[in-house]
């Protein structure tokens, strides 16, 4: 049997296939299991592969693809994600504010709505274009530009709610925490 080389640079992408399923399982092993389990579907699937699309963008497809499904399966998704969030809390000495900051950030992310994280990911974090991500999740562009837009609305809103106590000094971008103003 004659054996095919792959057509496309996985191990390039692992960085960026880890990232985004870091995003949607919030997880470090559930994420490497999507990742896992993604890459065999792809080496399956490998004939599926159309160079014009792109290894990144045919991978995080696939990815996006993998999640679905296990989501589907598992019924468990909401406890795992409440454990997760817990665990932030403990991540960062109070003492470093970058850490502090960027755990807020990253909790304040992992609130949002699964459609809308995804969508601001792939964005915002993965560097798509809006094209590009509306592709890999399926979608029109008209429903990518709408999710993001929800998306940053809440985490502006969390700002706002940050004197309430929610999520304590909250800046999206360029903002100045209250201790700050002097």
């Amino acid at each position: 049997m004659k054996k095919v080389a792959p057509p496309l640079n996985i191990i390039g992408q692992l960085a960026a296939l880890r990232r985004y399923a870091m995003s949607l399982v919030r997880n470090a092993d559930e994420a490497e299991d999507l990742v896992h389990d993604s890459l065999v579907r792809a080496l399956e699937r490998q004939s599926t592969f159309q160079p014009e699309r792109g290894a990144r963008n045919w991978l995080l497809s696939i990815l996006h693809n993998t999640h679905i499904d296990r989501l589907r399966k598992l019924r468990s998704q909401d406890r795992r994600a409440e454990e997760s969030l817990d665990l932030l809390e403990h991540v960062a000495p109070a003492d470093q504010e970058h850490s502090v900051r960027l755990a807020q950030v990253r909790k304040a992310f992992l609130t949002l709505p699964e459609e809308q994280r995804e969508a601001l990911h792939l964005v915002a974090i993965e560097e798509l274009s809006y094209q590009e991500a509306a592709d890999v999740l399926g979608i029109p562009i008209g429903t990518l530009m709408s999710r993001i837009s929800r998306a940053r609305a809440r985490l502006r809103a969390l700002e706002g709610d940050s004197d309430a106590g929610k999520i304590p000094h909250l800046r999206i971008v360029g903002g100045v925490a209250p201790d700050d103003q002097s």
